[in-house]
């Protein structure tokens, strides 16, 4: 399967390792597009691009620009869209039902979603969906096995609207319990953070899925304390409460959890293990690569050949 694999050249999450894990499984070009070539795609493939001599054609772009050009990307055949924020159709922000707007206007494209719930609303609402979770760097990210100094503690963003729960539970927290909330570097400075920490506290409030930091700090064996999105997204990721991961609903119960594991330093450290394992196992951009190449090998439904007036709209870009 020969496929055309669009991504962003600037792009705060390193992700290169997952592009590597795509093109492993499958005979994979894979392009970088700049802002500008995202904001003139039409103009891109008619440059660029014979769309004949791709199976597949798969975006990773920003959604901003694939929604202000829909008119040409319905033109594209044989077109996959892998998507790490479709979540944020279903949670009071922005871009609340664009995805679903946006997908209506693409019935036959493959949508792969990093959401096992996210994926079945979609499907639900009739689009072909496919679920292929986050996941970590494991060239980057991983145990080092050193004292952990700190116990407990968050790492990342807080700013977005999206992020607007993360935010408040992280406060709410912070004013019962020593918790540390930083930002670092990617890369080196990352790993070494996480790995002082002993207990890592996901805050993915109102998501309905879990963020790729939860398998970050599994991958360098924190205990990680997520945000329960759920038993079937659970079941999913193989996420199992008090084994590999701690769950919570809300402050006391993260609270009573986390006094339990206090008390019980040796039930911590198993718990890590098993999430680390997990992590190792499952959730590499190497493992999660062959899984998107996988999503893309079943027949795609059938795009109507364009009329006259769509190809004239899709020349036009509108």
């Amino acid at each position: 399967m020969k496929v055309l694999f669009l991504v962003q050249k600037e792009q705060r999450a390193i992700l290169d390792r997952l592009y590597d894990g795509v093109a492993a499984h499958c005979d994979c070009e894979l392009r970088w597009l700049s802002s500008e070539e995202q904001r003139d795609l039409r103009g891109y493939f008619r440059r660029e691009v014979d769309v004949s001599q791709y199976d597949r054609i798969l975006f990773f772009l920003r959604f901003k620009q694939e929604v202000r050009q829909v008119a040409f990307i319905r033109s594209l055949p044989n077109l996959v869209i892998l998507e790490h924020d479709a979540y944020q159709n279903y949670i009071p922000c922005k871009y609340t039902g664009k995805f679903s707007a946006h997908y209506r206007q693409l019935p036959w494209a493959r949508v792969i979603s990093s959401g096992f719930m996210v994926t079945e609303r979609l499907r639900q609402e009739g689009f072909d969906a496919v679920f292929v979770p986050k996941g970590y760097d494991q060239t980057l990210l991983h145990g080092q096995g050193r004292e952990r100094d700190i116990e407990l503690a968050f790492v990342g963003s807080t700013r977005s609207v999206a992020y607007s729960g993360r935010k408040a539970f992280l406060d709410e927290l912070a004013q019962v319990e020593p918790l540390l909330v930083t930002r670092t570097k990617s890369g080196e400075e990352y790993c070494d953070t996480l790995n002082r920490i002993r207990f890592f506290v996901s805050a993915d409030v109102g998501m309905g899925e879990y963020m790729i930091k939860n398998f970050e700090a599994m991958a360098c064996g924190c205990v990680l304390f997520a945000y329960d999105q759920g038993a079937e997204e659970n079941r999913a990721l193989g996420f199992e409460d008090m084994h590999n991961i701690v769950l919570y609903r809300d402050i006391d119960e993260l609270r009573g959890k986390l006094q339990q594991l206090r008390e019980d330093p040796a039930k911590a450290v198993e718990i890590s293990r098993n999430g680390q394992t997990l992590a190792e196992q499952r959730y590499t951009f190497h493992a999660l690569g062959k899984a998107i190449v996988d999503a893309m090998q079943a027949p795609l439904r059938p795009r109507p050949v364009p009329g006259l007036l769509d190809r004239v709209r899709a020349w036009l870009g509108v």
